[in-house]
């Protein structure tokens, strides 16, 4: 597959579309991120994600892209909602890495002038970044003992998702089987 990467301006990068690549890649990262982008597979996985259905604009890597599980991590594409795809790849598949998928009926032409004051307050909604707080409070033993077992129903039943949710997640958000006596004890007190 090629990825020889083209420079656009400074700080952006791009492997055109070739071998059946539906969309270019755009990578985002100085010469020093670049290089070591370039030491890993996260611009070759860029590049796989620029094959998928309905996929449009550009599959990009943002500059704090490496290599992860079929798409980077730090990837991002945006899918046509009749043709596209939903890639659980694309979500991650870090452990509470805050990445989630999100879908809205709002069109960005509905949004108007609208649309930078909201990005502004999703950002100070949403915690984000070393230090930040969420909305659900540290679990401690033997209550973490439960999340590991139920999943996803565990945080539903405590009001952080809603039924629905279940329905739209994989095995309904829970391993079978899955238990806390799985983990080693500093594992689990990490979690």
């Amino acid at each position: 597959m090629n990825t020889d990467l083209a420079r656009l301006r400074p700080g952006v990068w791009e492997v055109a579309p070739s071998n059946g690549m539906r969309v270019p890649v755009r990578v985002y990262a100085s010469d020093r991120l670049l290089q070591k982008m370039r030491g890993d597979e996260s611009i070759r996985q860029a590049c796989n994600v620029a094959h998928l259905p309905g996929i449009v604009g550009a599959s990009l890597a943002m500059p704090d892209a490496h290599e992860g599980y079929g798409f980077p991590i730090g990837g991002v594409a945006a899918f046509d909602v009749a043709e596209g795809v939903i890639s659980p790849g694309g979500v991650g598949y870090d452990i509470n890495c805050g990445v989630r998928l999100v879908r809205s009926d709002i069109l960005v032409a509905e949004l108007g002038d609208r649309l930078r004051h909201l990005v502004r307050q999703l950002q100070r909604a949403i915690p984000a970044g070393v230090g930040s707080a969420g909305a659900i409070p540290a679990v401690l033993e033997p209550e973490l003992g439960r999340v590991l077992a139920r999943g996803a129903s565990w945080a539903v039943d405590h009001g952080y998702g809603l039924a629905e949710d279940l329905e739209r997640t994989e095995a309904g958000g829970a391993l079978e089987g899955a238990a806390a006596t799985a983990f080693a004890r500093p594992a689990a007190r990490d979690a």
